[in-house]
């Protein structure tokens, strides 16, 4: 048994430039790792809650509580326990913090001990990170398809625009260091099309460009546009994906675009996002419409689930329970895997599992507000997961985790790409079919 010796929380900074939790663990054979938690800006009703101290320090954001948890009660619970025991690390802090939403200890203090537990085992095997997590739990490594943001919405960019992301996926792409090459030649035509016209305001939060456009479709019609201009044909090797964060403009199936002054009710917003869907090739879809909107979100399903990937973020919470409902409910076909949203490793490990069994699609995902921290591409790429969902092609807290992955696929192999399996029970992977 390699024993944890010591935990060590101490506050670092994110990519907004706000406090947030780093834990370092010291094991008995010498060997040390680190994680951070990342934070959220648009955040599910019923996710895991990051503990801020309040006040006028720092904007009320400070970290002082979370991190004397760690430093106190959590370090006390796992010191001495065998770090290899990632199920028995996570269960001990879950039993110093009995609420649903880790309102005690704080989901920041949880998730960047979690990861640190985690990473402390793999850094003891002497494993890289990635072959750590596949060896433990059984899975077969495979580079992800990456989700790429061009322009940022929502609470990513000021509300500019209503729909919080637009990205790209390249699943036509031969190996991941292609998907990085077509997205730059996306990116930077986006960029220069914008500045054209007089749209480009900056850069949002995870780096995509901060729109100033008239409408929320002309969003659309400019990265179509963009994917011109980069020389390939939309729908082709690359497809168009949608972060719409309904929740972020909507209550109880009520809905207002701000940008257009728009009112409507959920039939009318599946109606919008429908036509969209016939005019654009869009192949992913997430949270179409609110977290409070079962209805709506069993009927997007039904009408669209065939042709697209849809996906529940502030819908599901990563939690495991929420994705078994959905599945009966006919709710949904996949599910965004926030290590932070959970609050601890075990916990998203159970909600990935969860997708698998009832054959639906999982993207392991950033957070708005991150860190150099790169957990995230081993754990995408150790579980096998087939998606990876980080932010933008600029900034290096997401350039890192981008970086992390071409340096896996070094090892793994480029036939390790996962490629278009991801979009294959879309009208994406049909359109391939056909074409064979």
């Amino acid at each position: 048994m390699t024993a944890i010796s010591s935990i060590h929380g101490r506050r670092v900074w994110d990519s907004r430039g706000a406090p947030t939790v780093e834990v370092e663990i010291h094991l008995d054979d010498g060997t040390s790792a680190r994680a951070i938690a990342p934070a959220g800006a648009s955040r599910g009703a019923r996710e895991a809650i990051d503990l801020r101290d309040g006040g006028a320090t720092l904007r009320g954001k400070d970290v002082q509580s979370a991190l004397a948890n760690v430093n106190g009660p959590i370090a006390r619970a796992l010191i001495g326990r065998d770090v290899t025991d990632q199920s028995g690390a996570d269960a001990a802090m879950l039993a110093l913090d009995r609420t649903p939403h880790k309102e005690v200890l704080g989901g920041n203090a949880t998730v960047a001990t979690s990861l640190a537990v985690l990473h402390a085992a793999a850094a003891s095997a002497r494993k890289p990170l990635w072959r750590f997590v596949a060896d433990q739990y059984g899975t077969t490594p495979s580079l992800p398809l990456p989700e790429i943001q061009i322009f940022g919405g929502g609470a990513h960019a000021g509300r500019r625009v209503d729909i919080q992301d637009f990205m790209i996926m390249v699943p036509g792409a031969r190996d991941f260091d292609e998907v990085m090459e077509i997205t730059n030649e996306v990116y930077f035509a986006a960029g220069d099309i914008m500045a054209q016209k007089g749209k480009l305001a900056g850069v949002a939060d995870e780096g995509g460009w901060w729109p100033s456009f008239d409408s929320n479709e002309e969003a659309l019609e400019t990265l179509v546009a963009a994917i011109e201009k980069a020389g390939e044909v939309p729908g082709d090797r690359v497809v168009i994906s949608l972060d719409i964060a309904a929740s972020e403009f909507g209550k109880q199936g009520a809905y207002r675009l701000a940008l257009e002054d728009r009112k409507m009710d959920s039939g009318a917003l599946i109606d919008m996002l429908g036509g969209w869907l016939d005019a654009y090739p869009i192949a992913s879809i997430e949270d179409p419409v609110g977290e409070d909107d079962p209805e709506g979100m069993i009927e997007f399903t039904r009408r669209f689930g065939s042709r697209v990937q849809i996906i529940g973020d502030d819908y599901l919470v990563t939690n495991a329970q929420l994705v078994d409902e959905a599945a009966a409910n006919g709710a949904c076909n996949a599910v965004l895997i926030k290590v932070n949203q959970a609050g601890t490793v075990s916990e998203s490990l159970s909600t990935f599992r969860a997708a698998q069994s009832h054959g639906w699609g999982a993207i392991v995902s950033a957070r708005s507000g991150e860190t150099e921290d790169t957990s995230i591409s081993h754990l995408s790429t150790g579980l096998g997961g087939g998606q990876l969902k980080v932010g933008s092609f600029t900034r290096s807290e997401r350039m890192a985790k981008w970086n992390e992955c071409l340096r896996i696929q070094d090892i793994l192999g480029r036939d390790a790409f996962v490629k278009g399996t991801a979009l294959a029970d879309t009208w994406w992977g049909a359109k391939q079919k056909e074409m064979a």
